[in-house]
């Protein structure tokens, strides 16, 4: 589906394509343990959310260079582009290639290459957030974060990410008050696998302005109410909550729900190559599997555009915002 949308919650190491990811392991001579593209692209029908992990973080073996980096990036802006997305806020994951030995400013001015000409490229603006990986020790981020200071001119905001139960956003307090000092965005996955109230210290402890995900807030309905009052968006993923078994079907999605409640909802990919679609897949899948009308499916683009981080540009904002106003459904 074409219609313009920001893309607000898509993890760039999960645009790996199978292609790609042989390619880059020829290049780098990395052995796969896969026969062919086929029998990888079986590998991704995982069966929850640590099997996709397992395989996620296996096959970033072939990331080694800024070349490779700055190429995984301009895939999927190619084909983010080719699906409607006029503006993309992209996370990454220092720590899973730092923990290999590729250097961050390997990570970081690979994929800066591929950002800073995708205006010109592909037509999507771009921001660049970087996630802490949650399974690791606060220690860990803190030097993540320190680590990434020469580069913070290519990064807009900080996130959190990866196994969510047993690591509440609170353990990451202190790294959040740094990033907030050094005037950096702030977001966190919460309410996907973990409770509401990982909703709620998200808020209150690390302070953040978007959830990711947040799905688990349809538990509590004062927290509801709040996420309602305050305005703060919820980026979803519809296709990625069915694949890591969070919703049985499609079907049982609560968006149609929570936009009843008048919560701020954006749909996303998460990690496209894994998850069976990209922005506009997600877009068309909850069109069909929810019946959500075309004025349903404009609110949920308008939505993404007021949730993106261009406060420093309402006049990109208003253009992107007209785009939608306008579109014309088939």
């Amino acid at each position: 589906m074409h219609l313009p949308k920001a893309e607000l919650h898509l993890h760039i190491e999960g645009t790996l394509e199978p292609e790609l990811a042989f390619a880059l392991a020829a290049r780098n001579g990395v052995d796969l343990p896969h026969a062919d593209t086929e029998a990888l692209r079986t590998a991704y029908l995982f069966d929850d959310l640590q099997s996709f992990l397992d395989l996620y973080y296996a096959l970033m073996a072939v990331l080694r260079t800024e070349e490779d980096f700055a190429e995984l990036a301009d895939a999927y802006l190619a084909r983010a582009a080719a699906q409607g997305v006029r503006h993309a806020e992209i996370f990454f994951d220092p720590q899973a290639h730092t923990g290999r030995g590729v250097p961050i400013g390997t990570v970081i001015e690979g994929l800066g290459r591929a950002l800073e000409r995708s205006e010109e490229t592909h037509g999507i603006s771009t921001q660049l957030i970087m996630c802490f990986l949650r399974d690791k020790s606060a220690e860990s981020a803190l030097e993540t974060l320190e680590a990434a200071k020469p580069y913070l001119h290519r990064i807009s905001a900080v996130g959190l990410d990866s196994a969510e139960v047993g690591h509440p956003p609170a353990k990451f307090r202190e790294v959040y008050a740094a990033a907030t000092a050094l005037g950096l965005r702030k977001v966190a996955h919460a309410g996907e696998e973990g409770p509401p109230e990982y909703i709620r210290e998200a808020l209150d402890v690390l302070g953040v302005e978007r959830v990711d995900h947040g799905l688990r807030c349809m538990e509590d309905r004062d927290l509801v109410d709040r996420l309602v009052s305050e305005r703060i968006p919820l980026t979803l993923c519809p296709l990625s909550n069915v694949r890591l078994r969070a919703i049985d079907t499609l079907e049982d999605h609560p968006l149609p729900a929570m936009m009843a409640a008048g919560l701020l909802c954006t749909v996303n990919s998460d990690d496209p190559a894994y998850f069976g679609g990209y922005a506009g897949d997600n877009f068309q899948a909850v069109h069909e599997a929810l019946a959500l009308d075309h004025e349903q499916l404009r609110t949920l683009a308008r939505n993404s555009f007021e949730a993106a981080f261009l406060d420093h540009d309402e006049e990109r904002r208003a253009r992107y915002l007209a785009e939608v106003e306008a579109y014309a459904f088939d």
